[in-house]
């Protein structure tokens, strides 16, 4: 059978819809309609019990209590209520300070983390953002070494968007614990493909989205601790007082259906399928390293998600190699922000240089990735680069020996 092209490499940034979640979706559209606040017929009740499902579903998917789950609209709604929320809750003032109290976080957060604490950095907050190694992993000492007599809450993500790498998750949380401060993970890109304990982790709020875990857009989850301790946000968004009045609104019944099927999926399947992409991302990694000469992975070589990896291939230009490789969906290393293109902050804060950033590929597989995909990948990434060095003449001065950091470049 032909390869159907373009193939997709993104699954960090979304996933298509796992075909036993749109078929567990489809009643609420038409028949079971209902709005879950309705409580006095039949259409209502349905609507109720199919998020009662869902949760339970998201719960376990956790090893959380199920009213410890909060349906919010996606994970960066999800970050918003965990970080303002405990922000305002337990923001304290010690004697003779100004502050509201004091966050950490990490420079190579996701947005949806960064924004929120610069947001409350303006209302008065104190902030640390910690810079890891080159790396990329958040190790507890970093944590311990930046707490202070103020601190009241940590946000690091359990697993990098962009470069896989897992974090000391649980000695960071047992840090947190022990200094009575609260802990809270973007969970993101770990919760359904990689095992979480909620108690063991030592984790009082978790961020997740559905649409990574082959599940709707548009829907997520906020895990938020009801014991030991017992964790109060201040609301976000007021109104009718759903989702124990941490998130007024109509709840959106058939996207959280739809993410209660996937994460019942993605706790049956997450071992096998994490163990299959496992093998597909190291041959990809090898291959790929082979090949192709001055070319490096970025972040900790073990220490990382199984089926995500980012590769810097050097004396390449990278919006030449996306060009190049258009029948492979994939992240460059690049943002395109206000038509300019900025090399990746998740990579430069890694010291990578601006050069390696801009050529860099984030390649994540998926549940339906092949392992003819991934040689069609490899070959073809492989030429690409070979082909753009030909047209690099400090390539070929690499080649012959010249230490290209030690050239004078001529200013005209």
């Amino acid at each position: 059978m032909a390869l159907k092209l373009p193939i997709y490499m993104d699954h960090a940034a979304t996933t298509p819809c796992d075909p036993r979640v749109v078929e567990a979706m489809l009643p609420y559209f038409t028949e079971k309609f209902g709005n879950s606040g309705s409580r006095n017929h039949r259409f209502g009740w349905e609507a109720e019990e199919g998020i009662d499902w869902a949760r339970e579903r998201v719960a376990r998917l956790l090893g959380a209590n199920e009213k410890e789950v909060i349906f919010t609209s996606g994970a960066t709604e999800s970050n918003n209520l965990a970080i303002k929320g405990a922000a305002e809750m337990y923001e304290k003032k010690p004697a003779g300070q100004t502050g509201r109290g004091h966050i950490i976080t990490c420079i190579i957060e996701h947005k949806a983390v960064l924004d929120p604490v610069k947001r409350l950095v303006k209302e008065g907050f104190d902030a640390t953002f910690l810079e890891p190694g080159p790396d990329g992993i958040v190790t507890a000492k970093m944590v311990e070494a930046a707490m202070r007599e103020d601190t009241i809450l940590v946000s690091i993500m359990w697993a990098n968007n962009e470069i896989g790498t897992i974090n000391e998750v649980r000695e960071i949380g047992a840090l947190c614990r022990k200094r009575g401060v609260i802990f809270h993970s973007d969970g993101t890109q770990w919760a359904g493909k990689m095992p979480v304990n909620v108690e063991q982790d030592n984790v009082d709020l978790l961020s997740m989205s559905s649409h990574k875990i082959y599940g709707p857009k548009g829907v997520g989850a906020l895990y938020v601790r009801r014991r030991n301790p017992r964790v109060r946000l201040v609301a976000q968004q007021d109104g009718g007082g759903q989702e124990r009045g941490f998130r007024s609104g109509t709840h959106n019944v058939t996207g959280i259906v739809g993410m209660g099927k996937a994460a019942e999926i993605a706790l049956q399947e997450m071992d096998a399928e994490g163990a299959r992409l496992l093998q597909l991302r190291q041959k990809m990694e090898t291959s790929l390293t082979k090949a192709i000469d001055v070319s490096q992975i970025n972040g900790h070589l073990e220490k990382r998600l199984p089926h995500l990896t980012n590769i810097s291939f050097g004396f390449v230009e990278g919006e030449g190699l996306m060009m190049a490789i258009k029948d492979i969906a994939c992240s460059s290393g690049s943002a395109c922000t206000s038509a300019s293109l900025e090399p990746s902050y998740v990579l430069k804060g890694l010291g990578v240089g601006d050069e390696l950033a801009h050529s860099s590929l984030r390649l994540s597989l998926g549940r339906w990735t092949t392992e003819e995909q991934v040689d069609f990948a490899i070959e073809n990434i492989t030429r690409a680069v070979l082909k753009l060095r030909e047209m690099s003449p400090l390539y070929d001065m690499h080649k012959e020996g010249i230490d290209l950091s030690k050239i004078e470049w001529a200013h005209h």
